[in-house]
């Protein structure tokens, strides 16, 4: 096993992952749930993360390849899903639980693209090419920072009772800025990736 792929994996996927920057927008996107129905959908945000990262850290330029897609594109589709999320957030939309509505969060936008963005995909694709056998290395590294984001965003519940009704609808305004900023911000980057390279 290779330490220092694996800490530089962890080190980048927790950051790139956000927990602690990616709380408020857990709790606006669980509005109207029970602490168990909230613990369920970051369990299962947390899973689908794991294995989307594994898939892309061992198969992910194949996959890319074969299906002739940029990470530039990448960026651009999750900037465009993220801003779609921010203008309902903007819009006062987001004040029943999505999961009742068919849409499930645990997967967009929780999974993809908060936890396993564009960013944190390119960044398990290019450590396994940093050594000669990194596959233990990158998969410790992504599952030990994706455990660590899990015992964060498992505070949503105590974060929730703190901030109260009238704290939750000023966050989800606040954050439905900035989020839209972030989209804006992730797309550009792919559109520059795109045209301007």
């Amino acid at each position: 096993m290779d330490t220092s792929i694996l800490i530089q994996t962890f080190i980048a996927v927790f950051v790139l992952a956000d927990a602690v920057g990616n709380i408020p927008i857990v709790l606006v996107l669980t509005k109207g749930m029970t602490p168990e129905e909230r613990n369920k959908v970051i369990d299962k945000a947390i899973i689908v993360a794991i294995a989307v990262l594994l898939v892309f850290a061992f198969s992910g330029q194949v996959i890319l390849n074969y299906l002739e897609i940029s990470i530039g594109s990448l960026r651009v589709a999750g900037g465009l899903l993220l801003l779609l999320i921010a203008l309902q957030m903007l819009r006062g939309e987001l004040d029943t639980p999505i999961i009742e509505e068919g849409r499930d969060v645990a997967i967009t936008p929780l999974a993809l693209p908060l936890l396993a963005g564009p960013g944190t995909l390119t960044s398990v694709m290019l450590l396994m090419s940093k050594s000669q056998s990194p596959h233990i290395s990158v998969f410790v590294g992504i599952v030990g920072a994706m455990f660590v984001t899990w015992l964060i965003l498992r505070f949503c519940n105590y974060v929730d009772k703190w901030i109260g009704a009238e704290g939750e609808v000023i966050i989800t305004q606040l954050l439905g800025f900035l989020l839209a900023a972030l989209a804006v911000e992730i797309g550009s980057v792919g559109i520059r990736e795109l045209f301007l390279q």
